[in-house]
C-alpha cells in the first residue's frame, strides 16, 4: 500500500512541529563560531538533506511492500518487520544518539550516521532474502538515530541569531512532512518504473554527497566530557524488541505459542531493568524525572499512543490500495496526498489556536477525529472504493495529525529548563516511533488472529482482517484520548512557536 509507514505521515508531522518546538534544546549549547558566512544557502542545504534522507525513507518503503512481499517471500504479519526493524532501531537508539553527538562532536555523528545509513541502505537494495532486508533496516535506523539529533543543534551553531536562523529552522521544520510526501510519491515511481530496490539504492548518492560536503561547509559543534548509557540504550532496544517479536509471534502462531510467551516474559524482565538503570544512572538516556510533571506525563503517554494506532492503520491501507483496490505503487502514493495537504494545512494554523485556546482542546479534538477515522475505517467493505472507503477517513486523519501532535509536543517542552531540553525532545521523537512500531505489532496481532481461520478470496480475507485492526486502532486512539483528558489539566495557553 502506499501511506506513511509506521512512522511516516504522523511521525514526520509531528517532528516537523517538535524540531520548531525543541529549538530551545540546541539553542542551549555552548556557542561555536557560525559556518562559512558566504554560503550560508550551501550550509542550510547540506543540513536539511541529511534530514530530508531520513524523512524520505520513513515512507519511501511502504509503497514497495506488496512488491517486496512477493519478491522475498514474507507473510503479512512478517511484512510489518521491513518497518518495524527501521522504526526499532531508529527509536530505541535516538536518545543515545543525542548523547553520542553531545561527546563526539554533531558534524562528526552527523557525518557517521549519513555514511551508516547509505551503507545499510546498498545492503537493503542488494538484498537476496528477508533476514538481509531485515538486518539492512535495522542498521538503516541506527544510522538515522545519529543523523537526526544532531542535524537541529548544526543548524543553530552554523546561523547567527536572527533572521538567518528563524529562516532556516523554518526551512527545517518543514522538511520531515516534505519528507513523508516526497518519499511516497518517489517510492511509488521508483517501485513503478524501475524496482523496490531502488527505494533503498538511492540513498547511496545522496548520502555519499552529504558526507564529503559537512566537512567542507559545517562547522563543527562543541564536544562535552561525558558517558554513555549503554546499558539504558540496550536494555531499552532490547525490551522493546522482544515485546514487538512476542506479538508479531502471537499474529502468527497464537496465544499459547511458547516463543510468544518467552518474548512477553523477556520483554519484562528487560524493561523493568531499563528503568532501575535510568533511575540509578549518572547520565541517563531518559531522565524518569521528566514524568514528574503530570501534563508532560500526560502529553508522553499522548505521544506514545496516538501513532500506535495511527501508523498500524498505515500498513494496513498501504495494503489495501495496491491488493483490494489494485492501484499501482505510483498511484497508491498519490492517493495519500490529500492526507499531506489537509495535514499541512491544519498545522499552519495551530500555532495560533495554540496561543489563544491552549493546549488541551486542540488536542482532544484531535484525538477524537483520530477515533473518528478508525471507526469509520472499521466499517470498510471490500467492493468500497477509493472515494467511499478511503478518502474520508484519510482526510479526518490528517486534520486530527494536524491539531493534536504540535499541542502535545508543546506541552511536553513548555515547562523544561535549558539544561533538560535536549533530553525532553530526545525522549518525545523517541516516543513517536517506539509507539507506532508497539501499536503495528499489536494491530498486525490482531490482523492475524482475525484471519486465521477466515475464508474467502484473498481480497475479502485482506478486508477482514485490516477492519479488525482498523476496530483496535480506533480503541487506541479513544484511549489517547481518554489519557489527555484525565491527566493534562486546563486550557493553560502556550505562546505560539516562532512568535
Amino acid at each position: 500500500m502506499s501511506t506513511p509507514s509506521p512512522s511516516a505521515s504522523a511521525a514526520d508531522a509531528s517532528a516537523a512541529d517538535a524540531s520548531a518546538v525543541s529549538a530551545s534544546a540546541a539553542s542551549s549549547l555552548p556557542p561555536a563560531p557560525p559556518g562559512p558566512a558566504a554560503r550560508p544557502g550551501a550550509v542550510l542545504l547540506v543540513i536539511v538533506t541529511a534530514y530530508l534522507m531520513v524523512g524520505v525513507d520513513s515512507t519511501v518503503v511502504n509503497v514497495a511492500l506488496p512488491d517486496i512481499r512477493r519478491d522475498l517471500g514474507f507473510s503479512p504479519t512478517g511484512l510489518s518487520w521491513v518497518l518495524n526493524a527501521y522504526t526499532l532501531a531508529f527509536g530505541g537508539l535516538l536518545l543515545l544518539g543525542g548523547r553520542v553527538g553531545d561527546l563526539l562532536g554533531r558534524r562528526r555523528t552527523l557525518t557517521l550516521g549519513v555514511l551508516l545509513f547509505a551503507g545499510s541502505s546498498l545492503l537493503g537494495g542488494l538484498a537476496g532474502d528477508g533476514g538481509w532486508l531485515l538486518a539492512a533496516r535495522a542498521l538503516q535506523g541506527a544510522g538515522a538515530a545519529l543523523t537526526a539529533p544532531s542535524t537541529l543543534a548544526l543548524i543553530t551553531t552554523n546561523f547567527p541569531e536572527g533572521p538567518r536562523r528563524h529562516h532556516a529552522l523554518g526551512v527545517y521544520s518543514s522538511t520531515a512532512g516534505i519528507g513523508a510526501s516526497l518519499g511516497l510519491v518517489l517510492g511509488g515511481m521508483l517501485t513503478a518504473w524501475a524496482s523496490w530496490r531502488w527505494a533503498l539504492l538511492i540513498n547511496v548518492p545522496i548520502g555519499i554527497a552529504v558526507a564529503l560536503a559537512l566537512p567542507r561547509f559545517v562547522t563543527e559543534t562543541p564536544r562535552h566530557a561525558g558517558r554513555f548509557d549503554a546499558a539504558g540504550a540496550l536494555t531499552g532496544t532490547a525490551g522493546t524488541t522482544s515485546l514487538v517479536y512476542a506479538f508479531i509471534r502471537v499474529s502468527q502462531e497464537g496465544w499459547s505459542d511458547t516463543l510468544a510467551l518467552l518474548g512477553f516474559t523477556g520483554a519484562a524482565a528487560l524493561l523493568v531493568g531499563f528503568a532501575l538503570i535510568e533511575a540509578r544512572a549518572e547520565q541517563p538516556i531518559m531522565p524518569l524525572g521528566l514524568f514528574a510533571d503530570r501534563d508532560r506525563a500526560g502529553a508522553y503517554l499522548g505521544v506514545l499512543m496516538l501513532p500506535a494506532g495511527m501508523f498500524g492503520a498505515f500498513y494496513f491501507l498501504t495494503l489495501i490500495s495496491q491488493e483490494v483496490l489494485r492501484f499501482s505503487p505510483l498511484r497508491a502514493g498519490l492517493a495519500f496526498l490529500p492526507m499531506t495537504a489537509v495535514m499541512f494545512t491544519t498545522v499552519r494554523f495551530v500555532p495560533r489556536l495554540l496561543a489563544r485556546l491552549g493546549a488541551k482542546p486542540l488536542i482532544l479534538t484531535g484525538m477524537t477525529l483520530l477515533a473518528g477515522s478508525g471507526v469509520w475505517l472499521w466499517r470498510l467493505g471490500p467492493d468500497d472504493g477509493y472515494v467511499a472507503g478511503l478518502l474520508g477517513p484519510l482526510l479526518l486523519l490528517g486534520v486530527g495529525v494536524g491539531l493534536a501532535l504540535m499541542p502535545l509536543n508543546a506541552t511536553i517542552l513548555a515547562k523544561v529548563g535549558p539544561a533538560e531540553a535536549g533530553a525532553a525532545s530526545g525522549l518525545l521523537q523517541s516516543l513517536q516511533w517506539l509507539g507506532g512500531t508497539l501499536g503495528l505489532s499489536v494491530l498486525v496481532t490482531v490482523y492475524g488472529t482475525a484471519t486465521r481461520h477466515t475464508a474467502g478470496s484473498p481480497a475479502e480475507i485482506l478486508t477482514h482482517g485490516a477492519t479488525r485492526a482498523f476496530g483496535a486502532a480506533a480503541l487506541i486512539a479513544l484511549a489517547a484520548l481518554l489519557t489527555a483528558a484525565l491527566a493534562i489539566r486546563g486550557r493553560r495557553r502556550i505562546p505560539a512557536l516562532g512568535g
